[in-house]
């Protein structure tokens, strides 16, 4: 039986994540692309494994990749409140 061989650039995906941090000091992420996936945590190493989980579990819900969005940038816009 012949080895099974795996194409890398099929197999990652990349997606941006925003990182903001609550008044309570909390760490909250939220992906763009994926439409309800976010997560928070304390500290920004548990913040990266549970936006990861996050992610996968979305694109499992999902079942299909999303199409690729470009990162452009973030503006901060202020209006009187």
């Amino acid at each position: 039986m012949k080895p099974q061989s795996w194409d890398l650039k099929n197999m990652i995906k990349q997606f941006d994540v925003i990182i903001e941090k609550d008044s309570e000091g909390n760490f909250v992420a939220s992906v763009p692309a994926l439409r309800g996936c976010h997560t928070q945590a304390k500290s920004l190493d548990v913040l990266m494994e549970r936006i990861r989980e996050a992610i996968e579990l979305c694109l499992e819900v999902q079942g299909e990749t999303p199409e690729s969005l470009d990162f452009v940038g973030i503006q901060r816009v202020s209006i009187a409140a």
